[in-house]
């Protein structure tokens, strides 16, 4: 099968694809992994001679991404975990209980002015996901909005309560 990429060649097709494969990554795996991903993804992609031979180069790289993750997932539950030793002089003790229940107390209450800070909509569907636990599809069809527009004010609301827990007032 011959390609009927528009690519002229491997090097344009790398510095078209470099930098959305990036993010690809970097929003499933982390910044810190990313970037081995996306070099194990073309060099993989080169090695098999696929960008020669696939009539869709882009398509596969990304297929190709996705079974990457999907190893490196697999590999991950494999590893057994690392034990270390419990030292009594290193390591320090558990915090307080008081302590804890005042830190709690505080982190509610930034979650509190947090979701009284947000969109209505976006607020709504925010604690029909996670208080009702409902599903996107129910939200979008009690709502009428899609279900992209579901994901899109999910991920708004995320970032605000992540946001507001890195810098509390």
């Amino acid at each position: 099968m011959t390609s009927t990429s528009s690519f002229a060649s491997f090097d344009e097709f790398y510095r078209s694809q470099n930098r959305r494969l990036f993010h690809y990554f970097r929003r499933r795996v982390g910044r810190e992994e990313a970037p081995d991903l996306v070099q194990q993804a073309f060099t993989g992609m080169l090695r098999c001679g696929a960008f020669e031979r696939v009539e869709n180069p882009e398509a596969y790289l990304f297929r190709s991404a996705r079974n990457l993750i999907i190893n490196q997932a697999r590999e991950k539950k494999r590893r057994p975990g690392v034990i270390y030793p419990f030292d009594d002089e290193r390591d320090c003790p558990a915090l307080p209980e008081q302590e804890q229940r005042i830190e709690a107390a505080e982190l509610r209450r930034i979650f509190r002015r947090t979701l009284r800070a947000m969109p209505r909509r976006t607020r709504r569907v925010f604690l029909m996901h996670r208080l009702r636990g409902m599903t996107y599809r129910q939200i979008s069809e009690r709502l009428g909005i899609s279900e992209k527009g579901v994901e899109y004010h999910m991920m708004r609301a995320l970032a605000r309560c992540h946001r507001a827990t890195l810098s509390p007032p």
